[in-house]
């Protein structure tokens, strides 16, 4: 690893110093399980190999083999397991790694690391440590870091589907480009800088940069402009039913989540603290919010509490469920006008809002009829069904599963979407710097101070996959202009 290279303000001289030990963990997990894996990696991996078993020799690389693992110290047997070795740096960590594969009992992986803790230069690792010492032996960017803790975090199809593509480089690929777009660009501004008046830099030097930039920073725009659909597909859903009293809220809960999740009775007001329930709906993590029926007018101190909470969850939702009785809906003509004033009579933000009629087992088919016919001019989504003799719940579904789907899109390797908010602060910031460089660059003479503005641009899209470095910008310089004299 190159010494002039920090990540993220981490001395890599001190990030030396810390892996000069050999480190040790389990890594399946605690617990009773058949087969145990303890990772073991540094450079001193070979002694392990070496000490815990009968081998005499290095076993072939990447070659699993079946071994009495024995204590380095007693020499007792501890286990028969599977043993594998992979030399650095093609490993997960870069370092020499190894694998102790063992039953899985707590007395064999106690013992098992207790033995690799008599080795010198050995110690259990920290949290984290494997994918850290990946990290800095540039086997992975920080983009893939967290590609690869959102994939072991992942609930649902499509949480495991964006993490793996973000784990096999989706964003390290387009942020890298940036970031290598902003140096070259930048590399022509320090030249036109500290040689145009000695050398023969070309007057459009500048102009160039300048069209570069503006189409770079048009990417940027396009890529934020994508209303957080990656972050909510990785962080979940959060979707509150809301609704006035009585209106079967906590019955389509119910319906939604197959089970009794929460109390219905006939009495309004019946729900008063918010219940919350996780849901995976067609690999869209869900957070479904029960919440109280809100009306204007309470004598209830418990219940007005219940009301408050409703509207604070509904103003912190990302989508809401807007539930209604059908007979209050039999002589509109103007659907949109009617859920206008009901949305602004219970006090609610109703942004991604999906309507729910129900209760339409009261009406006759006709009225059923009549209301499907004057909501089709209608803007809102809505659909219409009875929780209580479970109609109109298969198109419910579908319904709530596309509004998933406009919210959170579908994760795709050529298109990526910013899945962190930490990638979408530090993108903010470049794009600013980026359009300040634009503005000032328009005059010769703050052209100083522009470029300032574009080396905190490439720092701030580095930051993200978390490559800083400012000997790149002279490499750049000379391989691009030959400058050399």
């Amino acid at each position: 690893m190159n010494a002039e290279f920090y990540r993220l303000g981490v001395n890599v001289a001190v990030t030396h110093s810390r892996q000069k030990s050999t480190i040790y963990a389990l890594s399946s997990g605690l617990g009773k399980c058949g087969v145990a894996v303890i990772r073991v990696s540094g450079p001193c991996t070979s002694k392990a190999i070496l000490n815990m078993t009968h081998l005499k020799y290095l076993p072939k690389p990447r070659k699993a083999c079946l071994n009495k693992i024995i204590d380095p110290t007693t020499k007792e047997q501890l286990d028969n397991g599977l043993l594998l070795w992979f030399p650095g740096p093609k490993s997960f960590t870069g370092e020499d790694c190894c694998e102790f594969q063992v039953h899985g009992g707590r007395a064999v992986v106690t013992s098992v690391l207790q033995g690799l803790s008599k080795l010198p230069d050995f110690r259990p690792a920290d949290p984290g440590e494997f994918t850290r010492r990946s990290f800095y032996n540039n086997k992975m960017d920080l983009t893939e870091v967290e590609g690869l803790a959102d994939l072991i975090e992942a609930d649902t199809e499509l949480q495991r589907k964006q993490a793996l593509m973000q784990l096999e480089g989706s964003l390290r690929q387009l942020y890298g480009s940036w970031r290598q777009y902003l140096l070259e660009n930048l590399a022509y501004v320090e030249a036109y800088i500290d040689f145009s008046e000695t050398d023969n830099i070309e007057d459009l030097v500048l102009a160039n940069v300048k069209e570069n930039l503006e189409k770079l920073a048009k990417e940027i725009e396009m890529h934020l402009m994508d209303n957080r659909s990656g972050e909510l597909l990785r962080d979940g859903v959060k979707v509150a039913i809301i609704g006035a009293p009585n209106t079967g809220k906590s019955s389509l809960l119910n319906s939604l989540c197959s089970r009794e999740a929460a109390i219905v009775t006939e009495l309004p007001g019946t729900t008063r603290d918010p219940i919350q329930v996780p849901l995976d709906v067609s690999g869209y993590s869900v957070l479904l919010i029960d919440t109280a029926g809100i009306r204007s007018q309470t004598v209830d101190l418990i219940e007005d509490l219940g009301i408050k909470k409703s509207k604070v969850q509904a103003e912190s939702a990302d989508m809401v469920i807007l539930v209604t009785d059908a007979q209050c809906l039999l002589d509109v003509d103007n659907m949109d006008l009617w859920l206008q004033k009901h949305v602004e009579n219970l006090k609610v933000r109703c942004d991604n809002c999906l309507v729910y009629v129900n209760k339409i087992d009261n009406l006759s088919d006709d009225q059923v009829i009549k209301l499907k016919k004057v909501s089709q001019n209608s803007n809102w989504t809505m659909c219409f069904g009875s929780c209580k003799v479970n109609e109109g719940l298969m198109d419910m579904m579908r319904t709530f599963e596309n509004c998933l789907q406009q919210l959170c899109g579908n994760p795709n390797f050529e298109h990526p979407r910013c899945s962190q908010a930490r990638h979408r602060y530090c993108l903010l910031n470049a794009l600013n710097n980026v359009q300040t460089y634009l503005n000032m660059s328009e005059s010769d003479k703050n052209i100083d101070v522009a470029a300032q503005h574009l080396r905190k641009a490439t720092l701030y899209v580095g930051k993200i996959t978390g490559h800083v470095s400012t000997e790149e910008v002279l490499t750049e310089i000379f391989s691009k202009f030959c400058i050399g004299k």
